[in-house]
């Protein structure tokens, strides 16, 4: 019974998210416990084995590429620095020429880091021709998911995507966007890794990307890092040329998402799970798991810690929070604080830039909340196409929306007059 009052007490923290704002960073008053991270993402997207339990966060092991190192001077370099390059094979991308570019960026402490984007340029070389960020959607704890390997691996669902953008004559940016630790869940970070990674496109001379046009792709968890990096720009990176976002499919709240999830069996509970493990590992010390895990809890946690997307959902299939956890589960203020920060309804940003965000009408992710947000958006001034296709799920309303994004984009970078719905 301890679990469910906690989520009880969660529910009614959450119920309030929206409704008491404290300061520029989105925060607010509200309180809610850590059993509201255990379920983050469970709607929200579609070599396992670390060793013992242990005290603390769970790391993924270390990439065995060495070129993922941010050397020991990182803090020496300005944020979008490129500290290393490398020009790697695209068979999977007919044509196109590809670098791998490692860069200088921020974690949510604030404290310098090192993360990966992947560039692809189309036949005929940069010539300054339109650049597109695509943040996928990477529900994963290990590195060997990361964007940069499942781009040439086979591994990344949307790599067809990525050949339709480069068929437009687009050049291509994707980042790997949960940072060197694979932070799932926290997309506030992937927002700054984007930016950052624009940044490091735009001074890598050999790309010939310097004087291009910018715009921003995502869907899902790819559209999280994307609608953050949008809300983000205005004062963390102000001088790029960003002309227009396209984001679909896109979990406002994690932590409303997660409360009507968690407490009934759920075939994706172990994503909710990871992402509960993905926040511990980007602040750690203030979210800690360990105290609370039963013995179940503990033994998931060890077999994720290095799992894609697969493999997370096949560990934590039709588990719930009573199973995983034990009480009493405290109201926790640093619980609520980073909820916020991760959760594009309550962070005070605004876009900038036109933007374009689809959603379907049948989405378990809440359609409403999207409403709300480009409500808010609009209220502020932003310039807002928000377009609910009718019928869809989270699943199918990818292809629809999709071309429907890309068209936007090609409209903002020819310099059409954007529309808006507000």
């Amino acid at each position: 019974m301890a679990v469910q009052r906690a989520v009880f007490r969660a529910r009614r923290a959450v119920a309030r998210f929206g409704t008491r704002r404290r300061g520029p960073d989105g925060r607010r008053g509200s309180r809610a416990g850590l059993v509201g991270i255990a379920a983050l993402l469970l709607a929200a997207g579609t070599g396992l084995g670390a060793g013992p339990a242990a005290a603390g966060p769970i790391y993924p092991a270390p990439d065995p590429d060495a070129f993922y190192a941010a050397p020991a001077d990182v803090a020496r370099f300005d944020l979008g620095d490129v500290m290393r390059s490398r020009q790697v094979p695209a068979p999977n991308y007919p044509g196109a020429t590809a670098w791998q570019l490692l860069f200088r960026t921020t974690d949510s402490m604030g404290g310098p880091i090192g993360a990966v984007t992947t560039v692809l340029v189309p036949p005929g070389g940069g010539a300054n021709r339109p650049v597109v960020s695509y943040q996928p959607f990477v529900n994963a704890l290990g590195l060997r998911c990361a964007p940069s390997h499942a781009l040439f691996d086979g591994g990344l669902r949307e790599g067809p995507v990525l050949n339709l953008l480069l068929g437009r004559g687009w050049a291509v940016a994707v980042p790997d966007h949960l940072g060197p630790n694979s932070a799932y869940g926290a997309a506030r970070l992937g927002g700054r890794i984007t930016l950052d990674g624009l940044r490091a496109v735009q001074r890598f001379a050999p790309a010939g990307l310097g004087g291009s046009p910018m715009g921003l792709a995502g869907y899902s968890g790819g559209g999280m890092a994307t609608g953050f990096a949008a809300a983000l720009a205005p004062e963390y990176a102000p001088e790029l040329p960003l002309v227009g976002v396209a984001e679909g499919g896109v979990p406002m709240n994690i932590g409303k998402l997660a409360l009507d999830l968690g407490m009934q069996p759920n075939p994706l509970f172990g994503l909710g799970f990871a992402a509960a493990m993905g926040l511990e590992r980007e602040y750690p010390g203030q979210l800690p798991m360990e105290p609370i895990l039963k013995p179940a809890g503990a033994d998931l946690r060890n077999r994720i810690a290095n799992g894609c997307t697969d493999e997370i959902i096949a560990a934590g299939a039709n588990r719930s929070l009573p199973d995983v956890f034990s009480g009493p589960l405290d109201a926790d203020p640093d619980t609520v604080r980073i909820l916020h920060e991760n959760s594009l309804e309550t962070f005070a940003g605004v876009p900038r830039i036109p933007t374009y965000v689809w959603h379907g009408t049948n989405d378990a992710v809440s359609p409403q909340l999207v409403r709300e947000v480009v409500g808010r958006y609009c209220g502020s001034g932003a310039r807002v196409q928000l377009d609910m296709l009718p019928g869809t799920d989270h699943g199918t309303a990818i292809p629809e929306g999709s071309a429907r994004a890309f068209d936007y984009l090609a409209d903002r970078f020819a310099g059409a007059p954007a529309p808006g719905n507000c």
